[in-house]
């Protein structure tokens, strides 16, 4: 075991948020090249968050300035996942404090994530540029089981949002609440969710409310991770950009705001731009951090 060995200090960061108690708290190690697996997973549960993120150096060809391009790999209290917003977000503020703002290339297990961190009256923000993203239809039996695992009624569902499974980086299925107060009455079944989840490869369930064009309010449940929800999830957010921009919910070239966290107390905002003519989202917020 060499979760101690020196370079391999673990960070607390929050990411979507400017202040401590906001956000998505994420372990950043800067340096994890004498940890193994088994070391970062330990890490990962130990802190208890639902994802911390581990660098190293870069795979050659990688691209990117030297010195601002890294392998990352994120663990959740579980086991590891191929891609995490909220912890790219994190770790790459943690890079930019110590090298200064600027243009970063992350290596991750889904492919190539550029990240660009600003800087503008003491708020640090990163916006990360997402893998090429997909839908996918999801099976009546599939949704009847993610419904009764979350104990919604289907007549609770907006029929403006038609249930997909959207894949930035990792899957996310992608159901919209008809009301903020359906969104707000969360209680659901664990281990069923999470079989499910198992079975159809999903890292969260994307659970939307439309509260104007552009803004929108999410939860996501994250039992694959150990973790009932997660409090802002860059890779969902992702993915909901993709989805919502695919079925013509809003514009080819947008800027979207989702609330996050507010119903766990742990407040947060993520913003979702879209180009047209770029298939790419890009995700973008503030971070901070802890202790």
């Amino acid at each position: 075991m060499t979760r101690n060995a020196p370079g391999s200090e673990v960070l607390r960061y929050t990411a979507f948020s400017s202040v401590p108690d906001g956000g998505n708290l994420a372990g950043v190690v800067l340096d994890a090249a004498a940890l193994d697996d088994s070391d970062m997973l330990a890490i990962a549960a130990d802190l208890g968050y639902s994802e911390s993120a581990f660098l190293t150096a870069p795979p050659e060809g990688l691209g990117g300035q030297e010195g601002r391009a890294f392998t990352i790999r994120y663990f959740s209290p579980r086991a590891e996942v191929p891609f995490c917003g909220h912890a790219t977000v994190a770790a790459a503020i943690a890079v930019a404090e110590r090298i200064g703002p600027g243009e970063l290339v992350f290596a991750t297990r889904a492919g190539t994530v550029p990240v660009e961190v600003t800087e503008e009256n003491g708020t640090v923000r990163a916006t990360l540029t997402s893998v090429e993203p997909h839908l996918e239809e999801i099976a009546d039996t599939d949704l009847d089981e993610a419904l009764a695992a979350l104990d919604w009624p289907r007549a609770d569902l907006d029929p403006a949002f038609p249930p997909r499974i959207a894949f930035a980086g990792a899957r996310h299925l992608v159901l919209a609440a008809a009301t903020r107060a359906r969104l707000a009455d969360l209680a659901y079944d664990f281990a069923r969710l999470e079989a499910l989840m198992h079975r159809l490869d999903l890292t969260t369930v994307q659970l939307v409310w439309r509260e104007s064009a552009t803004v929108f309010h999410v939860r996501d449940p994250f039992p694959v991770g150990g973790v009932v929800e997660d409090p802002a999830t860059g890779a969902a957010a992702a993915a909901f950009g993709a989805y919502a921009r695919e079925l013509g919910l809003v514009p080819d070239d947008t800027v979207l705001s989702l609330h996050q966290g507010e119903d766990l107390g742990r407040p947060g905002e993520l913003t979702v731009t879209l180009h047209a003519g770029d298939p790419r989202v890009r995700v973008s917020g503030t971070g901070a951090r802890i202790g």
